[in-house]
């Protein structure tokens, strides 16, 4: 496959950011929240759901490591109200809950 028309990693990585919880909860209702598990690289994730690699993708969700967010997810977020990274692969938000040696990333 070509580059050209391929969504490149330095672009989604400008377009990611922080976000409250409080802030992602009526896209969470919506249904377009995906959790992407804090071992996994957000815009490695994100630039292969823009550039349609299933194989990919597919390997992430089989493995639980990217997901819908859960009730149970968004309770617990909306109970801490954390910081999360971020970013939008619509009609998708992706994001992700960044822990490092037990200790959350701000």
């Amino acid at each position: 496959m070509s580059n050209e028309g391929r969504t490149s990693k330095e672009k989604i990585n400008l377009e990611t950011g922080r976000i409250a919880w409080t802030e992602l909860e009526r896209h969470f209702a919506r249904g377009v929240v995906i959790r992407v598990a804090s071992e996994l690289d957000l815009v490695d994730v994100a630039t292969c759901l823009a550039n349609d690699d299933k194989q990919a993708v597919e390997g992430w969700i089989a493995a639980g490591t990217v997901e819908h967010v859960t009730t149970d997810s968004a309770k617990d977020w909306c109970g801490r109200d954390p910081e999360l990274w971020a970013v939008v692969i619509a009609p998708w938000v992706l994001v992700q809950e960044r822990i490092t040696s037990g200790n959350r990333i701000s």
